[in-house]
């Protein structure tokens, strides 16, 4: 994994509360006892989209054939190569940062602060979601209580997760109090919105109904149109600037997850797929994704990568330097995308093309490519939609594939979309294993088998077994 900011974490690595030392030094040593729901909010969010800026880049990236190590011997993610750890450090930082969140709710009860709870609700219930999604069956009731000397918490079932979450994150929208101010340090994400946490609480549920909408018994296509036909309850992104998505500003403590920028590039190259579906589209968000490739007189050959899964020791073939990720993805001045305006129009635009939502699908799909290109700087060539390759086909695979480019550097979300619809078709290549196919999930972490064998035992029956290919509930 590349360099990730530390700030907070190391904290955590010695077994205390990530906010201890925070709080010691911005609390009124007269009410030390007392923590702010403020003081846990900046941290949760700077760390979490640092981690998932990063797993966005080692890991989504490769398995989802945006860019790979290059060259690249043996093994490898892009090779479908997913290795028994290779879920640790998402296990551990996700439930790191729920105690964090933990925590911001109950302070919130105490200060009797509707807002700050309803947005501890949406956030816990954020990173519930990415966990489960990794993973499958998780602890989630019995978790983050070592006060109470529960070390050995239950998994959830996915089902009762998702249940719950999507109760509380309805539950969190009916609490917001938008005309009541939030009283502490301004947030990284949203300024102190409350409005602003409102639609991001809302469109959260739209993605996560959206993620189990295959199981007949979550009602999801009805409780999702409930939200787009009632904009008065569930107010949700509408434009750009309204969606989650954090400005690295460089001022620190606001800094680039990369230390070095230069290390986001070093022995890297776009994949081939990934190139070749924006040249199709003559796409204009190429250039602020990458760099073109050159031959070895250093003449441009234009976007042109290397093909993911490609066998080891056959680089000699790729006499050319491949594009690459741009070095400006990750320097500050910079976004961090949590979940974007365009996001919510391509679920419209699904919505209605599955026949589950009155509208115009076309538009919903053209208003979301637009978002997406105007979000990293591009604009929409006049002509774009001219492109029968662009144009909308009335297809689920037409809409995913722009959802697949939209969701460029959040998190897991194209992995975990593709799973979910099998969009964009994604080539094979002779030096991927796991029989080319891709995987859906990671393995439970080694050390469980240790420190909660029993529970983990009861969830690897439950889930049918535990290995990179066991589906998920909401898959099935």
């Amino acid at each position: 994994m590349k360099a990730l900011s530390i700030s907070f974490i190391a904290l955590c690595l010695l077994g205390v509360s990530c906010t201890k030392k925070f709080v010691d030094t911005n609390t009124d040593p007269n009410r030390i006892d007392k923590i702010s729901p403020g003081t846990l909010l900046n941290p949760t969010i700077y760390e979490m989209i640092s981690f998932n800026m990063n797993r966005a880049d080692d890991f989504t990236f490769e398995i989802m054939q945006v860019s790979l190590p290059f060259p690249s011997s043996t093994s490898g993610i892009h090779r479908l190569d997913v290795t028994e750890g290779a879920g640790n450090s998402t296990w551990s930082t996700y439930y790191r940062w729920l105690i964090n969140i933990k925590e911001m709710r109950e302070a919130s009860k105490s200060a009797a602060d509707p807002n700050y709870e309803a947005i501890a609700m949406t956030l816990n219930a954020w990173v519930y979601s990415l966990l489960t999604d990794c993973f499958g069956d998780v602890p989630m009731s019995e978790a983050s209580r070592a006060e109470q000397q529960q070390y050995k918490p239950k998994f959830d079932t996915q089902k009762d997760i998702y249940t719950q979450i999507l109760a509380d994150l309805e539950a969190a929208n009916n609490m917001f109090v938008t005309n009541r101010t939030m009283p502490y340090a301004t947030d990284l994400l949203f300024s102190n919105s409350v409005i602003s946490w409102k639609r991001f609480c809302n469109s959260l549920r739209l993605r996560l109904l959206l993620r189990v909408s295959k199981r007949d018994e979550m009602d999801a296509f009805t409780k999702m149109a409930e939200i787009f036909n009632n904009p008065t309850k569930y107010p949700i992104f509408t434009k750009n600037e309204e969606a989650a998505v954090v400005k690295i500003t460089g001022v620190t403590p606001n800094i680039s997850p990369w230390g070095r920028a230069v290390d986001f590039t070093t022995f890297q190259a776009s994949a081939a797929f990934f190139c070749d579906q924006l040249n199709t589209l003559n796409d204009p968000r190429r250039a602020k994704w990458m760099s073109q490739a050159k031959d070895k007189d250093g003449n441009s050959l234009g976007y042109k990568g290397i093909p993911s899964g490609y066998v080891g020791g056959t680089e000699a073939q790729y006499n050319y330097t491949p594009s690459n990720k741009a070095v400006a993805l990750v320097t500050a001045p910079m976004i961090a995308p949590i979940m974007t305006y365009g996001e919510i129009e391509f679920i419209r635009a699904e919505l209605i093309q599955r026949g589950k939502l009155t509208g115009n699908a076309q538009t919903a799909y053209e208003n979301a490519v637009k978002a997406s290109m105007e979000l990293w700087g591009a604009t929409l060539p006049a002509n774009y939609f001219s492109n029968a390759a662009a144009a909308y086909n009335g297809t689920l695979e037409r809409i995913m594939l722009q959802k697949y480019f939209a969701l460029f550097f959040v998190d897991y979300q194209q992995w975990f979309e593709y799973r979910r619809t099998g969009f964009p078709v994604l080539p094979t290549n002779d030096g991927m294993v796991n029989n080319k196919i891709v995987p859906v999930r990671f393995k439970y972490p080694v050390n469980l088998q240790i420190q909660n064998k029993e529970n983990l035992d009861k969830a690897v029956q439950n889930m049918g077994g535990d290995n990179i290919n066991v589906k998920v509930w909401w898959e099935k």
